[in-house]
């Protein structure tokens, strides 16, 4: 045989192996793909099952994307109502997140909660795909796979599936496919409008994400933060990073005063900085000139502190050494900065909004560390301990429901929640118990029982289990009084859930909400 007819030899052989070896990842893929979308549909359909979804937030995106699909805006009656918005509240007012019509179609064919639930379980695995490309990239085949059981098992993902629904749901597959469309720009494999238009979809998730797009186009300017592999920068380089620095906090304070108080909401609602300031450049100002006041803001109380090195931890640390933490930090700082607890901690589904960026710059930071001559190894040990991280948190994480037999065990309560709901007939108005407002949200108008009569027909309460958003059991017990006493008759009691009804009833849905639990 000549020498050409043996690398000829060589080719025809090498060229199979390696679309064999193709073909078999691309089946781990979506072996991890098809996993995690069942893992989060078994996991969120079981509280549904068992009565542990609730009206905020799964009734209030049920009645948006119900409205989408009948060919209106986003109305959420729950959502009005119980913020003193009005019963023809749009969730637009609330969240900028219009990318919640996508889902409307689904509702043609499953009008059901349940429907939602199932749609973030696949939204959420989707973004194994990209992000897998983005690691393959940078760090190799190896650490790809890794890092895509990492995510797919993280605790912030269990965050959000535990959550029952929120726009967050989006979050991690855009910035998976944002991430992956950069570090196919800077191999030069990819084009600079994929990477606008990522930056742009990204916008459709929340107000917020302005906030980190800031942190793209530090990304995209700095030449020593991300290189173009060889090539010089060009003018569109610049401008798309200088669009994505000043044009997406543009984007979060139009969306933010002008947006949202056109579908009725308020600018101010969310505003939980009072601490600094009433506006943005008070707070601004009070972050430059006073910075060891909002530094010690920043990790104080030991909440936060824990949170941001549980998240650092979950990343394998190395997002320090990546420029890419740049996405992160602001909205990791929107969050430290207020004056909300819930914003602090490891639960509900904030921390998934983050989960693909601190990722992708751990991903990134192991790169970097792996280039040098003498930590070429770093890469393997890094994606090890990303996934033995995400192993270990899982008992502490939504995830670990699954493994407790208590969390699948059908209840007396339960049986009676069911029985309640039943007498609840199709097509009424409802106030009702968070805990029971999902399973009604098909076939009824549902209203929150809350601190503020509304007068519904229909009353479904609970006056043994304390229920968001009274301040305590005898809240609820002189609630149900009250309406006893206005002409309301209860036709249904079992294991405490009663079930009012009052025909003549006229319903007041426009009566501000009420103060906080021990304000006046």
């Amino acid at each position: 045989m000549t020498s050409s007819g043996a690398v000829t030899a060589v080719s025809d052989a090498v060229v199979p192996a390696r679309r064999a070896t193709g073909s078999a990842h691309r089946v781990a893929v979506a072996a991890i793909v098809v996993a995690a979308a069942l893992c989060y549909s078994v996991l969120a359909l079981n509280r549904f099952r068992t009565w542990r979804s609730s009206t905020y937030d799964l009734v209030i995106f049920d009645q948006a994307v119900r409205s989408y699909a009948q060919g209106h805006l986003p109305v959420a009656i729950v959502k009005g109502v119980h913020n003193g918005f009005g019963p023809h509240f749009s969730v637009l007012g609330d969240h900028v997140s219009p990318l919640l019509v996508l889902l409307a179609p689904l509702y043609l064919v499953y009008d059901d909660p349940r429907t939602l639930l199932v749609a973030q379980a696949v939204l959420l695995a989707g973004a194994v795909v990209p992000l897998w490309r983005f690691t393959h990239r940078e760090l190799g085949v190896t650490a790809a796979h890794g890092v895509a059981v990492a995510y797919a098992l993280s605790w912030p993902v269990a965050g959000a599936v535990g959550f029952d629904f929120h726009e967050v749901a989006f979050a991690p597959l855009l910035f998976a496919v944002l991430f992956d469309q950069l570090s196919a720009y800077r191999h030069g494999c990819g084009r600079r409008r994929h990477v606008a238009l990522a930056c742009a979809a990204l916008l459709l998730v929340k107000e917020d994400m302005g906030l980190a797009l800031a942190g793209v186009g530090v990304c995209l300017l700095l030449p020593p933060l991300l290189p173009q592999r060889g090539r010089p920068r060009r003018r569109g380089d610049v401008l798309l990073g200088l669009g994505c620095l000043l044009g997406g906090p543009a984007y979060t304070v139009l969306a933010t005063q002008v947006v949202i108080p056109a579908f009725g909401g308020r600018s101010d609602y969310y505003w939980s900085y009072d601490h600094f300031g009433p506006t943005v450049p008070a707070v601004l100002w009070h972050v430059v000139s006073q910075p060891g006041d909002a530094l010690y803001t920043f990790f104080n109380p030991a909440t936060k502190t824990h949170t941001m090195l549980m998240l650092l931890a979950f990343a394998g640390l190395t997002p320090l050494v990546s420029p890419y933490l740049a996405v992160t930090l602001p909205l990791i700082a929107e969050r430290m900065l207020s004056e909300s607890p819930g914003w602090w901690d490891t639960g509900a589904h904030y921390n998934a909004f983050v989960v693909v960026p601190l990722l992708c710059a751990g991903v990134d930071g192991a790169a970097r560390i792996a280039r040098h001559r003498r930590m070429r190894r770093s890469g393997t040990v890094w994606t090890a301990v990303v996934v033995v991280a995400a192993v270990l948190a899982l008992p502490g994480s939504a995830f670990g429901q699954l493994a407790r037999p208590s969390q699948w065990r059908w209840t007396d309560d339960m049986r009676a929640m069911e029985h309640a709901a039943a007498q609840v007939p199709d097509g009424a108005l409802v106030e009702t118990a968070s805990s029971l407002g999902p399973r009604l949200s098909s076939r009824t108008q549902v209203l929150l029982w809350d601190r503020i009569p509304r007068w519904a027909p229909w009353v479904v309460a609970d006056v043994a289990r304390p229920q968001f958003p009274f301040c305590g059991l005898d809240d609820q017990r002189a609630r149900v009084d009250l309406l006893q006493g206005s002409g309301y008759r209860v036709v249904f009691r079992e294991r405490d859930f009663v079930v009012l009804h009052n025909p003549d009833a006229v319903p007041r849905l426009t009566a501000p909400p009420a103060p906080p639990c021990g304000g006046s």
